[in-house]
């Protein structure tokens, strides 16, 4: 695929991000465009290994060699058709998705991988600049109608399938503003939400129904919904954060990551001129080295936080793969992300003993150094005696990750059964144990990635339509045969 000989004869070539400096002073996005001649010798690394471990790195198992080669011979609507028969959002993926496709890559057994995460950002770019992405209702309908609960990447992916199979869709959303977690939980520095809109108005345009501000398990009840409808989805996502045990937690300056971001996002949506968790002049300690605290980093930043330190529980990860980290394994090693190169410190290896302040402000957290231990072939992590630290500080942000999706309405109203970890119990396609619901996405596998979102989606749409049609499955999911076509 691409050239033969291109992965010997150029280097891996990311896009360039904007000045940290320019970046710091508005909520767009980091990345910048690169030229197209560019890509086309990016694609054209892709080295015809044979074996195509991409594919199978990816969720949804697109046709990375398929469209490298595409796009290095110049055929960008052809690299479209082959990136959209897998791939309903490949906009969210291109910006979002941490890319197990480049940790699988042939190259990364030695070399940089090619940069297929850019590429696919670029064919999408160009398919909607070109106008190759366009609605299309489908042609005739089943009768059937589907209600999906959630509108984040796993919601719509599963009700563009359904809509193209023919069955009416109506997607309900509790928030104001269509999109999960894309909408309110991600900064527009990473993803700006004019990319969401565009992409809602032609799923609107092809039929799909969404509604908003409507809580499912509320008004109405899961039950009714069930009533007026032959199935249902639930695609909430896991929205129940980890919390912080630990004396001093009620304290005011105390909040979770979530409620940081949404803030923030809305002020840049027009809804309010400041956020009411605003960090500008504050110290900020952000604790989670995750994708999740980097973007409250990189809010924080822009707000004009006085210092901001971002704290992880674990100890620093190596710089490059460990023995027992072998390719094609997710690479477990040390990296900085764009706000991370921003600004602010990182400290790792910290356990948060407690929190204090003064007239029920918070002052300062308190913390005690660990390492990591082998007892009797476990890993656990102890405290270093006398090692305790503490920090100043005005704003804690909790980004510790996510526990559960909130789904316990569900479990009373219709007896869908939780499993262990409290996300909705699927059996091996996507039917949760009420008759007529289904699950997928966050909300029965626990807080995962945007591709494995849109994959689940797929999945279980493709499940729906059997069960509703009584058939053999006639959805597509990775691109093998595709009796409704691409976008």
């Amino acid at each position: 695929m691409g050239k033969l000989t291109g992965f010997k004869e150029w280097p891996r070539r990311t896009a360039p991000r904007r000045e940290v400096a320019e970046r710091l002073q508005d909520w767009r996005e980091v990345y910048e465009e690169r030229p197209a001649d560019e890509s086309a010798r990016q694609a054209g690394r892709c080295m015809d290994c044979g074996i195509p471990f991409c594919q199978q790195g990816c969720p949804l198992g697109n046709l990375i060699p398929d469209w490298n080669d595409l796009v290095y011979h110049d055929r960008w609507e052809a690299a479209w058709r082959a990136l959209a028969s897998t791939n309903d959002f490949p906009e969210f993926t291109g910006r979002l998705c941490p890319a197990p496709c480049e940790a699988a890559c042939t190259l990364s057994i030695n070399l940089p991988p090619v940069t297929i995460e850019q590429i696919e950002k670029e064919i999408v770019e160009r398919a909607f600049a070109e106008g190759w992405v366009q609605a299309r209702p489908p042609r005739a309908h089943t009768g059937m109608r589907v209600a999906i609960v959630g509108s984040g990447p796993a919601g719509l992916a599963a009700a563009s399938q359904l809509n193209r199979a023919g069955h009416h869709v109506t997607v309900f959303e509790k928030s104001d503003r269509a999109g999960g977690l894309l909408r309110y939980g991600i900064p527009d520095f990473k993803l700006e939400k004019w990319v969401i809109d565009r992409r809602l108005e032609i799923l609107r345009a092809e039929g799909i129904e969404i509604r908003t501000s409507v809580e499912v398990g509320v008004e109405p009840t899961w039950r009714a919904l069930r009533d007026s409808h032959d199935a249902v989805l639930v695609a909430i996502g896991a929205s129940v954060a980890r919390d912080l045990d630990v004396p001093g937690r009620d304290l005011d300056g105390v909040c979770f990551a979530m409620g940081f971001l949404e803030q923030q996002n809305r002020v840049v949506a027009g809804d309010s001129d400041r956020s009411p968790l605003d960090a500008e002049g504050k110290r900020v300690i952000v604790l989670g080295g995750g994708d999740t605290g980097s973007d409250c980093l990189g809010t924080a930043l822009r707000q004009g936080a006085a210092e901001v330190t971002q704290i992880e529980l674990f100890p620093a990860p190596p710089a490059e793969r460990a023995p027992d980290n072998p390719w094609p394994q997710w690479p477990l090693i040390f990296r900085t992300s764009s706000s991370q190169e921003e600004g602010g410190d990182r400290e790792y290896a910290l356990r948060t003993t407690h929190l204090e302040g003064e007239d029920g402000t918070l002052g300062r957290l308190h913390a005690s150094r660990v390492e990591l231990i082998r007892d009797n072939g476990r890993v656990k992590l102890v405290d270093v005696p006398g090692s305790e630290v503490v920090h100043e500080v005005d704003l804690l942000v909790l980004a510790m990750g996510f526990v559960h999706p909130a789904a316990a309405s569900l479990a009373e109203q219709v007896g869908a059964a939780l499993d262990r970890r409290g996300n909705v119990a699927v059996d091996g396609t996507y039917r949760t144990t009420a008759p007529g619901f289904y699950a997928a996405g966050d909300a029965h596998r626990g807080a995962s990635l945007v591709v494995w979102a849109i994959a689940e989606g797929r999945e279980a749409a493709r499940a729906i339509d059997a069960d509703l049609m009584d058939t053999a499955p006639r959805l597509s999911t990775r691109g093998q045969d595709q009796p409704f076509g691409g976008r």
